[in-house]
């Protein structure tokens, strides 16, 4: 059983913790459990109340309202939630819920469904990258099991694969990107969509993959010279020090710009060292792209 804190609560369903505690006292739609010590943990099944219940009160309905629907009612009126925008949401919700219960074959229809009605363009980024954006942070936990980041990421994998491969821009721009993730950093979806995204646009993009060493980089970066050099840093191996890989970069290659985006960006108070530039949100990252054409 999959056991969630109330942060993890908060970052999946957008509600905040302050919020699901007076929610907790007021209505009976969670009842988390504590450990030894005290601390709440909630289960997939709680998660996926707060999920629904989230949602329709982000839309219109109040949460006494929603306290006396029963789990099916609640479900019926997500459905009709006319709301572009909310249809999207319930679309990631349903995908965490998936995620969660290891239902990949369910995982799998919904986005075939969504590629098969909106295209792979919009299936990346109304769906998959919202997606990957709330459960990253379960990667930095640990509150994923590994199974379940693995056969989800995968399929993900495929179908940015499948979209990078039909990926075309009428324009040819003369910049090149060199792409990679460091020694410990085996997330690559984020690099693959940020690959798509320099594709769709018309850039020359060498991508060398998950956990390449510093000295390959150096070596690819020296033959090749690409305008930039571009990783996204999701998760990392726990003995991995940022600080000493922004050094270590610096030192290597640090006559190539690099440009760093994912989650631990957002969480690096320092200045970043000359020539190392980060791109902290989704929104900094559309905009870096856009800039190279």
């Amino acid at each position: 059983m999959n056991a969630f804190t109330i942060k993890d609560l908060e970052n999946l369903s957008g509600i905040k913790a302050h919020t699901i505690r007076i929610w907790e006292q007021r209505y009976n739609f969670l009842k988390p459990q504590r450990t030894d010590t005290n601390i709440r943990y909630y289960s997939s099944e709680e998660l996926k109340a707060l999920l629904n219940i989230a949602l329709l009160n982000k839309y219109g309905y109040k949460i006494s309202h929603i306290n006396r629907m029963c789990a099916e009612e609640i479900r019926d009126r997500i459905v009709t939630i006319g709301n572009a925008e909310a249809q999207q949401e319930r679309m990631v919700n349903d995908m965490i819920k998936h995620m969660v219960d290891m239902d990949i074959a369910g995982f799998e229809e919904q986005l075939d469904s969504y590629i098969a009605a909106r295209g792979i363009d919009k299936t990346i980024t109304q769906v998959i990258f919202p997606f990957l954006e709330k459960i990253g942070i379960l990667w930095l936990t640990n509150h994923i099991n590994p199974a379940q980041e693995h056969l989800v990421t995968n399929l993900i994998r495929q179908k940015l694969i499948v979209g990078i491969d039909g990926a075309f821009s009428h324009v040819s721009v003369k910049k090149s990107v060199l792409l990679f993730l460091p020694e410990g950093e085996h997330h690559e979806i984020g690099l693959l969509y940020t690959y798509y995204l320099m594709k769709s646009h018309g850039i020359n993009v060498i991508y060398l993959g998950a956990n390449v060493p510093l000295k390959d980089v150096e070596f690819v970066a020296n033959l090749k010279k690409p305008d930039y050099v571009y990783t996204h840093l999701t998760s990392v191996a726990h003995n991995f020090n940022f600080e000493k890989f922004l050094h270590n970069y610096s030192i290597r290659c640090g006559k190539h710009p690099l440009v760093i985006s994912g989650l631990l960006t957002q969480q690096y108070k320092k200045k970043a060292p000359e020539n190392i530039y980060f791109k902290r949100s989704l929104a900094e990252v559309m905009e870096y792209v856009a800039s190279l054409r």
